[in-house]
């Protein structure tokens, strides 16, 4: 068995590497393919963003499979998946977690622990991301870029993989923020999604 600090392609030929990573790449095309009808570009584009350990940012119109499609596939994957429903209330905390007052029934002492918000996961899906003040909107940046969140002044690894797939609505303007900068810089891909042709 390879240690952990070798590739567990280190063994093989460059050649029979990229026939395995050709196979499981088809695997999962296929698995996703018994849920989602069509969006071979937006499914090509997340698998190129997940392997590649970058975020993608999806841009299209409600009713396309955006959400669906990222579930199916942390499903395949056997990995964690956590759904960020973004609104104009939701305050940073609620993505990366808070603090509670834990008492011990035994001594009565009083202490924090640290609850893990939604971020915690493997896939993340921040629906409608730029329905939120960019404020709530930086609570994913040290995560995207670091892998890792501050708070309360200690700092709690991702798990890995970790990969976010955000999703805006291009139609609908009122009520919404744009994303800075800062966090466009984040995503890898950002895919433009249309509707499924006539043929799929």
């Amino acid at each position: 068995m390879p240690s952990p600090a070798q590739s567990p392609f280190s063994s093989v030929s460059p050649e029979e590497a990229v026939r395995r990573v050709a196979r499981v790449r088809e695997t999962l095309v296929n698995e996703v393919h018994r849920v989602i009808v069509g969006q071979d570009e937006m499914i090509e584009q997340m698998l190129i963003a997940l392997f590649a350990r970058g975020h993608c940012l999806t841009i299209g119109v409600p009713g396309l499979a955006k959400t669906l499609t990222v579930s199916t596939l942390a499903q395949a994957l056997h990995l964690k998946f956590s759904r960020i429903q973004f609104t104009p209330d939701l305050m940073p905390s609620d993505i990366t977690g808070t603090e509670i007052i834990e008492e011990d029934q035994a001594t009565g002492r009083r202490s924090f622990r640290f609850v893990h918000g939604p971020i915690f996961a493997n896939i993340v899906l921040a629906d409608e991301i730029n329905r939120t003040p960019p404020k709530t909107q930086s609570a994913l940046l040290q995560a995207m870029q670091e892998y890792e969140v501050t708070a309360g002044g200690n700092t709690y690894k991702m798990e890995a993989p970790f990969f976010v797939m955000a999703t805006q609505n291009p139609i609908e303007q009122e009520g919404t923020y744009p994303l800075p900068e800062a966090q466009l810089d984040r995503f890898m891909l950002s895919i433009n999604i249309g509707y499924p042709t006539r043929d799929e």
